[in-house]
């Protein structure tokens, strides 16, 4: 699969020297996201007018005047179906630019919680003109970008991003309150993201955590509503479908590499949790990608 990188993404000579970039939401801009693809950078698509088609990971969202969009490094979209009148932004820029411990401790949950909140927005009108003014102050600087305006549009940038986090904070307030287990929350999920493939027990993450497997279980059910084992399985599943969307895999060679010690094991998993076998599933997720 293509990787798209920020550093390769140039327009002009200044930009090898900058972790960010501004463009017009234009339909030459936009060839490149046409076809699945990952991005080693942020990307945020601002919609002022207009209408596009975005699939994120197994997720379609329709972009329309007054949403905007945060695509995460490593998360796999495409976008499609633009319409004619479509006018907006282009964000990019690099998790390097976050030197704000408020944005890395926020970020650092992204994998499950933030990122699919953050994928699709929809901003009241009056917010949404202000972000707007910002992002043409940002794309000010990158057309004419000088040492202290480079310091300017990151602090920008960062206003931005702590601007979408605090939008979504009604649907999962407890990920926003700086709770004395919130620390042990995110090691956990960094835990998962590393051993999920070998480990996909609860007594294990639980035992590296050094707590008990209840107090895992409490504290996964009250940052984003699963149980432990329930973020265990959402976590293989979705790597499940990436495969089958993305890798020329054989399901044979995707279930070993996913830790089932047979394909049969890899048919139940995946029947148990979407009542469809593998090839059912991957026939859907094409038909979703390719149409």
């Amino acid at each position: 699969m293509k990787k798209l990188k920020i550093k390769d993404n140039q327009q002009k000579k200044e930009d090898q020297d900058l972790s960010f970039r501004v463009f017009d939401l234009t339909k030459e801009n936009l060839d490149q996201y046409t076809i699945a693809h990952k991005k080693d950078h942020f990307c945020i698509y601002v919609i002022e007018n207009g209408t596009m088609q975005m699939s994120v990971e197994d997720k379609i969202h329709t972009l329309k005047s007054g949403k905007i969009a945060v695509i995460f490094p490593e998360q796999v979209s495409l976008i499609a179906n633009q319409s004619i009148d479509l006018k907006g932004k282009i964000i990019l820029f690099e998790e390097i630019l976050f030197c704000s411990d408020i944005l890395k401790n926020e970020l650092s949950t992204y994998n499950v919680n933030l990122s699919t909140q953050l994928n699709c927005t929809m901003l009241a009108t009056a917010d949404f003109q202000r972000t707007l003014g910002m992002i043409n102050i940002i794309q000010d600087v990158y057309q004419n970008p000088s040492l202290v305006k480079k310091e300017q549009a990151r602090f920008y940038i960062k206003i931005l991003l702590l601007g979408l986090i605090e939008s979504v904070h009604g649907l999962h307030p407890i990920m926003y309150q700086e709770t004395s287990d919130k620390p042990i929350y995110i090691k956990y999920k960094k835990l998962l993201n590393i051993h999920y493939k070998q480990h996909r027990t609860v007594q294990y993450y639980a035992a590296e955590l050094m707590i008990t497997t209840k107090k895992l279980n409490a504290i996964t059910k009250k940052h984003c509503g699963e149980t432990a084992i329930q973020t265990i399985h959402h976590r293989i599943l979705m790597e499940i479908k990436r495969q089958l969307m993305f890798s020329d895999l054989a399901h044979k060679e995707i279930a070993f590499d996913l830790g089932f010690n047979s394909p049969s094991a890899l048919n139940k998993f995946v029947r148990s949790k979407l009542k469809e076998t593998p090839t059912q599933l991957q026939q859907e997720l094409s038909q979703m990608y390719n149409g």
